[in-house]
C-alpha cells in the first residue's frame, strides 16, 4: 500500500467534494490552471493522500491538481454491490470528474490500479485529456506473486468483508520483520483509511488487478502523448516489463531512483519534477 510521506495538507491546496454527474467525490486540489490542469487517480488501497507530496510542487509549477478519492475509496462513499466497481463504471466516474472540472484539456494521472481505470477513461472517451501519465502501472494483470497475495486478500474480503477491523489486524501481522515501523499518525491514518473504503470496492477492483488483459496496442493507437514513470523496482509490474510497455506505446519513459511501486510518495519531489517536464513537453491543441 502507499504511505504518504506526509498527512497535513500544505497551504497552497485544500480538502472539498467535487460535484459530478455521478456523485460527488472527495478531492484534494492546488494550484491554478496556467499551464493546465491535473487529476491524479489512486491505486488499489490508496487514496487521494497518496500524492499529497505532489500538490505544492506542481501547483508551483503552474498546473491546477487535483487528488480525488474513487468511488467507495476512504472518504468518498460508495454501495455495498458490485456491479458500480467494475473498471468501465470507475472509468466513467474520472470522464464525469474531468466534465465537473470543467476548462481546458486536462492531464490524467493514474497510479497503479488508477492507470488501469485511467487507461480505460481515455480508451472510452480520449477527446478530453491532454496527456496519460500511467505511474507503477502496467500493460495488463499484476505479476504473478502479487496475483497471489491479491487472490488471498479478496477471499478473506469475499467471506469477511463486514470484519475489516479483522482483515487488517491480519494483513499487518505479516508484515516484514525488518519493516520501518510506521509512525502513530500513519499507522492510524492507514488503518481508519482502510476501515472507510468500501469491501465490495476492494473486492472488484482487486479482481481487476488479478485478470485485466493486455489492451497496450489499443492505447497506442490513441492519438495522445503518452508517459509511463515508476520506480527503480516494482512488484506489481516488473520494471523491464514497464519499460517494454513504453516501447510499445512510444511513450516518455521515466523511472524515478531509489524508489519502489510509490514514486509519488517516496520521493515526490523527483516525481512533480518529471511530471511537469512532461506535461511542459505536450503539444496536443
Amino acid at each position: 500500500m502507499s504511505k504518504p510521506p506526509r498527512l497535513t495538507l500544505p497551504a497552497v491546496a485544500r480538502a472539498y467534494v467535487l460535484t459530478t454527474e455521478r456523485g460527488g467525490f472527495a478531492v484534494h486540489e492546488a494550484g491554478e490552471p496556467v499551464r493546465g490542469t491535473a487529476l491524479l487517480v489512486p491505486g488499489f488501497t490508496g487514496s487521494k493522500e497518496d500524492f499529497i507530496g505532489l500538490l505544492e510542487p506542481l501547483a508551483a509549477a503552474g498546473y491546477r491538481v487535483v487528488a480525488v478519492d474513487g468511488r467507495g475509496q476512504y472518504e468518498t462513499p460508495g454501495p455495498r454491490e458490485e456491479a458500480p466497481y467494475a473498471l468501465e463504471e470507475l472509468a466513467r466516474d474520472v470522464l464525469a470528474q474531468v466534465r465537473a472540472l470543467g476548462g481546458d484539456l486536462v492531464h490524467l494521472v493514474g497510479h497503479s490500479l488508477g492507470g488501469l481505470i485511467s487507461r480505460a477513461a481515455v480508451l472510452r472517451e480520449p477527446a478530453p485529456f491532454a496527456s496519460l501519465a500511467l505511474m507503477s502501472s502496467g500493460p495488463a494483470a499484476i505479476s504473478e506473486d502479487q496475483r497471489a497475495r491479491t487472490k488471498l486478500l479478496v477471499a478473506a474480503l469475499e467471506a469477511m468483508g463486514d470484519d475489516m477491523p479483522g482483515i487488517w489486524a491480519a494483513m499487518r501481522a505479516h508484515d516484514p520483520e525488518d519493516a520501518v515501523a510506521d509512525s502513530p499518525e500513519l499507522a492510524h491514518f492507514l488503518r481508519e483509511r482502510w476501515l472507510a473504503t468500501v469491501p465490495e470496492q476492494l473486492v472488484v477492483t482487486g479482481r481487476t488487478l488479478i485478470s485485466e488483459p493486455d489492451r497496450v496496442a489499443e492505447l497506442s493507437r490513441v492519438d495522445l502523448p503518452k508517459l509511463v514513470l515508476s520506480g527503480a523496482v516494482d512488484q506489481a509490474w516488473p520494471v523491464p516489463l514497464l519499460d517494454d510497455m513504453a516501447r510499445r506505446l512510444g511513450a516518455q519513459r521515466v523511472i524515478v531512483p531509489g524508489t519502489d511501486h510509490s514514486p509519488n510518495a517516496e520521493d515526490p519531489a523527483t516525481t512533480a519534477a518529471a511530471l511537469a517536464a512532461f506535461w511542459g513537453s505536450c503539444t496536443r491543441a
